[in-house]
């Protein structure tokens, strides 16, 4: 067993995800070690067209975005599965800059992203 949750693809089809050899190429590492990550929760999974992936938005050209890894954290201890942590991340919030929790972390607002994820535990 590889030990990786996967989500549900829940995703449009018009957000882009990369298959695990190219995020390892973005990241600039090797696809064991993004396997990694993804084992330790550090980014989210889903299958798209039977092949392993993650959401492209999930980088930026230094590597992956800052708060991410942290956001997933308090989602998952907040009780969440991976598929509704991808939901969360892209569902349309007009009070966050940004527009979605994904875009806020994109754009350095991830304090405000934390905290909300910190409210919604149950």
């Amino acid at each position: 067993m590889s030990g990786i949750r996967v989500a549900e693809d829940i995703l449009d089809t018009a957000i882009a995800v990369l298959p695990l050899p190219e995020v390892a190429t973005v990241l600039g590492t090797s696809a064991n070690k993004v396997r990694q990550m993804l084992r330790d929760g550090q980014l989210i999974a889903l299958k798209r067209g039977g092949e392993l992936c993650v959401p492209s938005d999930f980088f930026v050209k230094d590597g992956v975005v800052k708060g991410l890894a942290g956001t997933i954290t308090v989602l998952a201890d907040s009780g969440f599965s991976r598929t509704e942590m991808l939901r969360w991340l892209f569902t349309a919030d007009d009070t966050l800059p940004g527009s979605t929790p994904i875009n806020a972390l994109r754009t350095s607002h991830g304090t405000e992203v934390k905290r909300r994820a910190q409210a919604m535990a149950f």
